[in-house]
Order: structure tokens, then C-alpha cells, then sequence
């Protein structure tokens, strides 16, 4: 994919969004022993989130489908930095859950309108390429931006990441105004339209399959904090570069997942779902050996990850001639099977079964999502062509 400016731009703000979404998964053992809460109730703030991703998706881009698509895309990042500084002054359970309410309300509609406006900039063959290279940002956000608030929060407090979190709100709404091109709200847009296209039993299927992948990566990586602390008896130094070395698996998977998704989208999600739950039946295995969980956490990033632009374009695609709302939805979808995961993996560990059951219940989670693919593929879908309208 070469170098664009649009695709830039909202590479930057997802890896803004990107940040505040999966910081606190590397900050919930401070977060909890500052605000008095279990893990497991610290881990709600990830649920909440994600809740109010999947209530703000389809409100948020039903009623703004005639607003310029970059006015809105600035405006939706305002309502992250807003969030972003509720949170960095929260001193109670209750207002930071609050602050991370108002911080979703803004992700989906901007991944869903990004995703179509980053499509809309290449060529037919490329879309998929196009997507990817919009959620490399969230995929760096891994990289750079989730160990650097882990390290943040050990050492100045977890408020402070939050701070930083809120600079780099402000930093992206820059970057979409001054690099993103002047975009026009989509013309003839209507709202039953897109509630039909919504309704389409192909369409919620792939939404479906999009809820049951995301709940298997985020089963396991709610807790990874924890997970390392006391399974595998690490240092927090060891943490973060563990956060960093998933962070470098989920960008080559991004990067694999969109190159090859733009060949065949149902053989993409079959090969990486299959990888997806062998890793984490291994994970559950060894997790309690450093070296062996290093390797396999960098292979767990690769094929998490590599799900996301099949999963997103199976979405657009099924709804092209009206993407706007699926698109958005399937946003939504992300993360309503991360509050899923992160529920399933608190039960488990509330009911004291283990860390090595939560990566297999991550597994088990994978191996339907699988199956489920496999027998919704036919002969004629070997390549799905993405077809979008933007």
C-alpha cells in the first residue's frame, strides 16, 4: 500500500483511539490497588467500554450522516480527548467507569466512517490493503503507545497515562485536519437503507463471527497483566515488553491479514482462526515458562490481529450497497465480544479455575468461531470481493 495521505491521517487517529482503548488492559493491577477494586472489577472498566463502543456505533453514525465525513471524523476524535481527561482527573470507581463510557462513545462511528472513507481512496483490489493500513495505527498503538502507559502508570501513576492519552487526542485532531482531504457527507444517504442492509442474514452473520473472534483474543489479553505477574512469575519490566512484543505481532498480523484478505477474505479468517486457538491451547500450557510465553504471545498478537481487515471488508462487503451502518456496527461488534471475553475471562478467574483455563477458555472460543466460518464458506465465496460503496 503506498504512502497516502487520507490513509495517514486516519492511521493517526486510530492509533490515538487505539491507545485508550487497550492501555488500561496493561494498567489494571494499579488501577485496582489505587481505586480498592478486585481484578475482576477493574476488568469492567475494559466491558464498559467496549459496551458503550457497541450502544455508540450505530447512535453515532445514524445521526450524523450529513455531516462532512471530516468534520466528523475531527469532532468524534474530540469526544475521545474530552473523555481522556475525565478519566485523568477521575478519583472514584465510578467516575473513571463514567469516563470511559464517554471515551467509546466516539470509537465505532470513527472506525466505521474511517473504514469506509480509507476504502473509498484505492482502487476495488485494494480495499482491504486500504482498511489494514487505517488500523496499522491501532496496531502501533500496541507497540508504542500501550507499553509506554504501562511504564507510565508504574512510575507516575496511571493518571498520567491517561494525561498523555488526552495530548494525543489533540495531536489527532490536528492531523486530520491538516492532512485529510475535504470529504463531503455521502449524498442520497438514508437511514432505512443502512437499518435494512443491517437486517440481512448474511450481514449478521458476519457480524456474528466478528463477536465470536474478538471474544477470543480478549478473553486471554483483558488479563495479560495479571496472567505474567502470577503465572509466569514475571517482573514489570517484563510486562511491558511482553505488551510490546504483542504489540509487534498484532501489526504483522495487520499487515498479513489485509494482504492476504485481498485475495480470499474466508480463507484468511480459516487459517488464522486455526492458528489462533493452537497458540492458545499452547499459551494455557506453558504459560508459566517465560521463554516459551514470549514466543507465543508474539504468535497470539500475529494471528489475533491478522482477523481484523478480513472480518471488517466480510462486514462491508455483505452490506456494499449501504455499508455505512454495518460498518459501524461491525466496530461495535469488535467490542461487544471484548466485553464478552473480558467477562468470560474474569468468571474463570473468579471462580478460581485459573489462568490456564482462561487461555483455554480463549481457545474454545477460537475453535467455534472456526467452525462457524467453515461452514458458512462456500465454492463461489473462495474470493470475496470487497465492492464497496463509499
Amino acid at each position: 500500500m503506498k504512502l497516502n495521505p487520507g490513509l495517514i491521517a486516519l492511521s493517526v487517529g486510530a492509533f490515538g483511539i487505539g491507545v485508550t482503548e487497550f492501555a488500561p488492559m496493561g494498567l489494571l493491577p494499579i488501577i485496582a490497588a489505587d481505586l480498592g477494586v478486585s481484578i475482576p472489577s477493574a476488568g469492567l472498566l475494559i466491558s464498559a467500554y467496549a459496551i458503550g463502543v457497541m450502544l455508540g456505533a450505530p447512535l453515532m453514525t445514524l445521526t450524523t450522516g450529513r455531516v462532512p465525513r471530516r468534520k466528523l471524523l475531527i469532532a468524534l476524535a474530540g469526544i475521545f480527548t474530552a473523555g481522556n481527561l475525565l478519566a485523568a482527573v477521575s478519583d472514584s470507581y465510578g467516575m473513571l467507569l463514567a469516563s470511559r463510557l464517554l471515551t467509546s462513545l466516539n470509537h465505532g462511528a470513527f472506525f466505521g466512517v474511517g473504514s469506509i472513507v480509507a476504502a473509498s481512496l484505492v482502487p476495488p483490489q485494494r480495499q482491504a490493503g486500504a482498511v489494514a493500513a487505517m488500523f496499522m495505527g491501532l496496531t502501533i498503538a500496541n507497540v508504542v503507545g500501550v507499553p509506554l502507559a504501562a511504564w507510565a502508570g508504574e512510575h507516575l501513576g496511571w493518571r498520567a497515562a491517561f494525561w498523555g492519552i488526552a495530548g494525543l487526542g489533540l495531536v489527532t485532531m490536528a492531523a486530520l485536519r491538516l492532512t485529510l482531504p475535504s470529504l463531503p457527507a455521502p449524498k442520497g444517504a438514508k437511514v432505512m437503507a443502512e437499518l435494512r442492509a443491517l437486517t440481512r442474514g448474511d450481514v449478521l452473520g458476519a457480524l456474528a463471527l466478528t463477536v465470536i473472534g474478538s471474544s477470543a483474543m480478549f478473553t486471554v489479553f483483558t488479563y495479560i497483566a495479571p496472567i505474567l505477574r502470577e503465572a509466569t512469575h514475571a517482573s514489570s519490566a517484563f510486562i511491558t515488553a511482553m505488551l510490546f512484543t504483542y504489540g509487534v505481532g498484532l501489526t504483522i498480523g495487520n499487515w498479513l491479514g489485509g494482504r492476504f484478505a485481498d485475495r480470499s477474505v474466508d480463507r484468511t479468517l480459516i487459517a488464522t482462526l486455526a492458528s489462533l486457538t493452537a497458540v492458545l491451547v499452547a499459551f494455557a500450557m506453558l504459560m508459566g515458562h517465560a521463554a516459551a510465553s514470549a514466543g507465543l504471545i508474539f504468535l497470539w498478537g500475529i494471528a489475533s490481529f491478522a482477523l481484523v481487515p478480513p472480518l471488517q471488508v466480510r462486514v462491508m462487503s455483505a452490506a456494499s450497497e449501504a455499508p455505512s451502518l454495518a460498518s459501524a456496527v461491525n466496530i461495535g461488534a469488535f467490542n461487544l465480544g471484548n466485553a464478552f471475553g473480558a467477562a468470560l475471562g474474569g468468571g474463570v478467574i473468579a471462580a478460581g479455575w485459573g489462568y490456564p483455563m482462561v487461555a483455554l477458555a480463549g481457545a474454545a472460543t477460537s475453535a467455534i468461531d472456526l467452525v462457524a466460518v467453515w461452514f458458512s464458506t462456500s465454492p463461489d465465496r473462495a474470493r470475496l470481493s470487497p465492492g464497496i460503496n463509499p
